[in-house]
């Protein structure tokens, strides 16, 4: 950074860490300890949406790449790729609600794959999906271009529960980078996955 950037308050943006989502298991861990939090075993990545050729290869690519990286036994974990209301593409994956490390890893290759062909600047977001007793649901969503996760917790009507998420940020200090500009902290409302 420069003097003037310095000066006028811009900052360089932080680089994307893919190795972060090594952390949810351990934060999954956390979660079921602390606030009786499962995992459901789905997650999913988003990224803006690609036409075409591009998007059918990328589709064979990833279903051939999660096909090979699948750790738990064959065919066991299962993924398929949507469009939201918004435009936006969804790459849904599933495995067995105990094995979260097989999920994370999924999810890590997708967005490693999607980067490495060139595609990393459509990356938005990933989540992993949770359930309590109470069937409240809740995703720890990773942003891509910022780093760092936020809790969300979804409640009918397009409504969160802010008192739960915020909980969840202060259960999660030490186990995750927290986002902490909660403007950002954006809703995922019907997201795949969740």
């Amino acid at each position: 950074m420069g003097f003037w950037d310095t000066l006028l308050g811009r900052t360089k943006p932080v680089r994307p860490d893919l190795d972060q989502l090594f952390g949810v298991p351990s934060a999954a861990i956390t979660l079921e300890a602390a606030m009786g939090f499962t995992p459901t075993g789905r997650g999913a990545v988003c990224f803006a949406s690609l036409e075409g050729a591009a998007f059918t290869r990328l589709s064979d690519e990833v279903h051939t790449l999660l096909r090979t990286t699948d750790t738990v036994s064959a065919g066991s974990g299962k993924a398929e790729f949507s469009r939201d209301e918004y435009g936006y593409s969804w790459l849904t994956a599933e495995h067995p609600p105990d094995d979260v490390a097989a999920l994370v890893n999924d999810v890590h290759a997708v967005n490693s794959a999607l980067e490495a062909a060139g595609f990393g600047s459509h990356l938005l977001c990933s989540l992993v999906a949770f359930r309590d007793t109470e069937a409240r649901s809740l995703a720890l969503v990773y942003l891509y271009k910022r780093g760092t996760f936020y809790p969300f917790a979804p409640l009918p009507g397009d409504k969160r529960d802010s008192p739960l998420e915020l909980e969840v940020k202060a259960t999660l200090r030490d186990d995750l980078p927290i986002e902490p500009e909660l403007a950002r902290w954006f809703p995922l409302w019907a997201a795949p996955g969740l």
